[in-house]
């Protein structure tokens, strides 16, 4: 009897698992696997582990809402409000200043974090179009708006120390 019992919850367990779970679980990793890497590669304090961890989190969120709530829009603006207000504190901690150069370091960083959370929260409430076309144009501004940061100061003769309070983390 009690064999059977559990052969029916694995049962049940496999057939809450769907190839539309999945689907949103990893592209919310392959966002913050790719986000991740950028900021990794860049030397930075979020790297791979906390950009998916992140993006996880939020995909976790929003499928948790469409499992007992359905696609009820309240529900879902009410995880958004509570994703966006919690990775504020986590983007918080890799903002720093340095006080002797009085240059701010990270805003980035958590800038991609707080995007990274809202990619995550897209896939795992299925908007996948919406997802990937920000996941390309966010990994397009890291990639080259540095570069057209750079570019632009030297057209108009702005150099380095006229970013006193603006974000150095410009890669």
């Amino acid at each position: 009897m009690r064999l059977v019992a559990q052969v029916e919850a694995m049962q049940t367990i496999y057939n809450d698992i769907s190839f539309d779970l999945i689907l949103r679980l990893a592209l919310a990793i392959l966002a913050g696997t790719t986000l991740g890497l950028n900021r990794w590669l860049h030397h930075k304090s979020a790297g791979i582990r906390t950009h998916s961890l992140v993006a996880i989190g939020a995909a976790v969120a929003m499928l948790m809402i469409d499992t007992h709530t359905g696609s009820d829009a309240q529900s879902h603006s009410r995880v958004l409000q509570g994703l966006v207000t919690g990775i504020g504190f986590l983007g918080a901690g890799v903002i720093i200043r340095d006080n002797s150069s009085r240059r701010i370091h990270g805003l980035t960083t958590a800038a991609s974090l707080w995007a990274c959370a809202l990619l995550g929260a897209a896939f795992g409430a299925g908007q996948i179009a919406l997802g990937l076309i920000a996941l390309i144009t966010i990994l397009l501004t890291l990639l080259l708006g540095g570069r057209l940061e750079s570019f632009i100061g030297r057209l108009f003769g702005h150099g380095q120390d006229s970013r006193q309070n603006s974000d150095t983390d410009s890669n």
